[in-house]
C-alpha cells in the first residue's frame, strides 16, 4: 500500500507504464517527492487492500461544510507594504500536516500523476481517500512548495488561500482531471506570479477539466493580490468556467464561502481575468439574458451561495472588524468586493479577526446561555462556548450552521489548520515570504512563523494526527486537545490562553525585524545555504516552542479546572 503526500492511502491506477508519486520519504532529512517509475502493468484490484468504506463526495461532511475563510490585503493596506493572503481550513477530514515539496528539474517524458478525493470513513480518524485518475505531463522545472491540505506558498512568495462556494449542482462534471488541491499545487510548482497562477490555471483547466464545486482562490505575489472563482462546465462536458478581480492596493477584501464577483469588466484586463465561455455557459444554461440585466458571476453560477447568513455575515464581520467607518449592514445579501480599512492591517489585526466568534454583537451564539453571578447580574455562562457541537446548538436551541439563518463564526471548532501568508518585493524571496501557520481553532492557537525558503520542518508538523490518532507525535494534537478542553469552559479558559498565546505572538511579531536583519547579512545570492540553515532553525524552533506550551497548558487546564466541567 503506498501513501500521498498528505498521508492518506491511495489505490492503484491502470494503465502501462504509471508514475507513482510517493511522499513522504525522508532524504537528508527534508521531505521530498520522489517520482518512482514501474515498468510493469498495475491492474486495478491486483493489490492487496483493506477494506475501506469510501464515499465518492466532493464535498465535505454536513456540519462543516463549505467551511474555509480567506482574507486578503493590498499592499498598500497592510501596515508594512506585504501583499496577504490567508486561509483557515475547516474540516473534519482535512489531513492536519505540512510538508515540502522540493523544486525538481524533469526529463521531458516526465508525467504527474492526478488525483480524486473521496471520502473514507474507516481510518483511525475520518479522513480523504486519493485516486489517482490520470496523468500529464510535468512541467521542465518546478518550485519549491508548502505542501498543506491545500498548497500554500511556493519558494517565489507566491501564495493561495481558499474557500469553497459550491455552485449549482448542474456545473460539476466527472469529465476531468483536476481538482483544488490539486490546482493549487500545480500553480505552486509552476509559477512565480498570481497573473502567471492565473492564467497557467485557465490554461491547465482548459485542457485537462476541473472536477470540483464551486472555489475561490485567493492568489497573492509580492506585489498584488486577486481572487479566483471556478465552477464546472456542466455535467458530461469537461472544461472550466471561471473569473479573477484584482483587490486594489488600498484594499481588503473576503471569501467566506459565497462566490462574491459580480460584474465583470472586460474592458479592465488590469483588474479582470475570466474564461472565453464565462458569459456563454451562462446564456446556454438560461441563468443570464443580457437583454434584462448585467451579467453577474456569482449570481450566474452561485446564486444560493448570496442567501446563506453563515457566509455573508462573515463578510460583515471582517469589514466591519477592520473597517467599522463604513457602517455595512449585517443583513445584507451582498458587500462591497472590497474595502479601505480605517487603518493600515498589522498581522496581529488578521489574528484577531481569525480568532473572532461575534462576541459582543448580537450574534454571539452564547448571548442567551446565561446565569447570574455573585452579584445577582445577568452574564454569560461560563460554560457557555461560541464552539459549540451540534448536539449542543440542539440543547441550548441556538441556531447555529449552514441552514440560511444560521450563524457560523469566523473561528470555528473544525479548522485543522490556518495560514496568513505575507509577501514582501523588498526583501529577498528566501527572506520575504513567511507562512504564518495555526494549528486547529485559531481561537485557541497561536501562528508560528515558516519561511518559504525553509528546508526542512520537525517532525511532528509533518506527522498527519487525523493519520495516527490521537498522539504526541503529531502538532495537531496538542492544540486540538488544548481547543477541545478549553471550550468546555471557555469564559475562563480563554483569559489562561491569552497569558500564554498573546506575548508569544507579540514575541514573534516583534523579532521579526531581527531576524531578518541577521538573515540579510548571511544573505548570500551565490551560496544560500547559511541563509537557509539559520531561517529553517528559527521557524523550526518557533514551531517546536508552540507545541511543547500547546501540550503543558492543556496539562494545566486539566490541574486547574478539575470538577469545573
Amino acid at each position: 500500500m503506498l501513501q500521498t503526500d498528505h498521508n492518506l492511502f491511495i489505490i492503484p491506477f491502470s494503465m502501462k507504464k504509471i508514475l507513482l508519486i510517493i511522499w513522504s520519504i525522508a532524504i537528508n532529512g527534508v521531505l521530498i517527492m520522489a517520482q518512482v517509475q514501474v515498468a510493469d502493468d498495475v491492474r486495478h484490484g491486483s493489490a492487496s487492500l483493506p477494506d475501506r468504506k469510501v464515499t465518492s463526495q466532493n464535498t465535505v461532511a454536513d456540519d462543516d461544510r463549505f467551511g474555509c475563510t480567506t482574507i486578503t490585503v493590498g499592499k498598500k493596506a497592510s501596515d508594512d507594504g506585504s501583499v496577504r493572503t490567508s486561509h483557515t481550513d475547516d474540516s473534519h477530514r482535512s489531513r492536519s500536516n505540512i510538508l515540502i515539496t522540493l523544486a525538481a528539474k524533469h526529463k521531458p517524458d516526465t508525467k504527474l500523476t492526478l488525483y480524486k478525493r473521496i471520502w473514507c470513513d474507516t481510518t483511525k480518524m475520518k479522513s480523504y481517500l486519493d485516486v489517482p485518475i490520470g496523468e500529464i505531463p510535468q512541467a521542465p522545472q518546478t518550485y519549491s512548495f508548502f505542501n498543506t491540505a491545500y498548497p500554500c506558498m511556493n519558494e517565489k512568495q507566491l501564495g493561495i488561500g481558499e474557500s469553497t462556494f459550491g455552485g449549482r449542482s448542474e456545473l460539476i462534471s466527472e469529465e476531468g482531471l483536476i481538482d483544488c488541491q490539486r490546482l493549487c499545487g500545480l500553480m505552486l510548482a509552476r509559477c512565480a506570479t498570481a497573473r502567471e497562477a492565473i492564467r497557467t490555471a485557465g490554461q491547465l483547466l482548459d485542457e485537462y477539466g476541473w472536477i470540483d464545486a464551486g472555489e475561490c482562490l485567493t492568489i497573492a505575489d509580492k506585489n498584488e493580490v486577486w481572487h479566483m472563482e471556478i465552477v464546472g462546465p456542466g455535467k458530461g462536458k469537461k472544461g472550466a468556467v471561471w473569473a479573477a478581480q484584482r483587490v486594489p492596493d488600498e484594499h481588503i477584501s473576503i471569501n467566506a464561502n459565497a462566490s462574491r464577483i459580480r460584474q465583470i469588466d472586460t474592458q479592465r484586463p488590469d483588474e479582470f481575468m475570466f474564461s472565453e465561455n464565462v458569459f456563454e455557459v451562462a446564456i446556454e444554461n438560461g441563468w443570464w439574458n443580457p437583454d434584462e440585466r448585467p451579467f453577474e458571476f456569482c449570481y450566474a453560477y452561485a446564486p444560493a451561495s448570496r442567501n446563506t447568513m453563515a457566509g455573508r455575515r462573515r463578510e460583515w464581520r471582517v469589514f466591519n472588524l477592520l473597517a467599522p467607518s463604513l457602517g455595512l449592514d449585517p443583513n445584507a445579501e451582498n458587500h462591497p468586493f472590497s474595502v479601505k480599512p480605517d487603518k493600515p492591517v498589522s498581522l496581529q489585526d488578521m489574528v484577531n479577526v481569525f480568532q473572532d466568534y461575534y462576541e459582543d454583537t448580537p450574534f454571539d451564539l452564547r448571548k442567551n446561555i446565561t446565569v447570574a453571578d455573585d452579584s445577582g447580574r445577568v452574564v454569560i455562562s461560563p460554560i457557555a462556548n461560541p464552539f459549540m457541537i451540534r448536539d449542543e446548538l440542539k440543547l441550548h436551541r441556538v441556531n447555529g450552521g449552514w441552514n440560511e439563518l444560521g450563524e457560523r463564526t469566523i473561528a470555528v471548532r473544525f479548522t485543522m489548520y490556518a495560514t496568513i501568508i505575507q509577501c514582501r518585493d523588498w526583501l529577498p524571496d528566501e527572506i520575504g515570504g513567511v507562512c504564518w501557520f495555526a494549528l486547529d481553532n485559531v481561537a485557541s492557537s497561536v501562528y508560528v512563523p515558516i519561511y518559504c525558503s525553509v528546508t526542512d520542518l520537525p517532525k511532528t508538523y509533518q506527522t498527519c494526527g487525523r493519520i495516527t490518532g490521537f498522539s504526541r507525535d503529531a502538532a495537531w494534537w496538542a492544540f486540538n486537545r488544548l481547543s477541545s478542553l478549553a471550550t468546555r469552559r471557555w469564559g475562563d479558559t480563554q483569559k489562561d490562553l491569552q497569558e500564554v498565546w498573546k506575548p508569544l505572538q507579540a514575541e514573534w511579531f516583534e523579532n521579526q525585524a531581527i531576524v531578518e536583519e541577521k538573515a540579510l547579512k548571511l544573505y548570500d545570492p551565490a551560496k544560500k545555504s547559511k541563509v537557509l540553515d539559520y531561517l529553517t532553525k528559527y521557524s523550526s524552533d518557533c514551531g517546536n516552542t508552540a507545541v511543547s506550551k500547546a501540550w503543558d497548558l492543556g496539562d494545566a487546564l486539566w490541574n486547574k479546572y478539575d470538577g469545573m466541567w
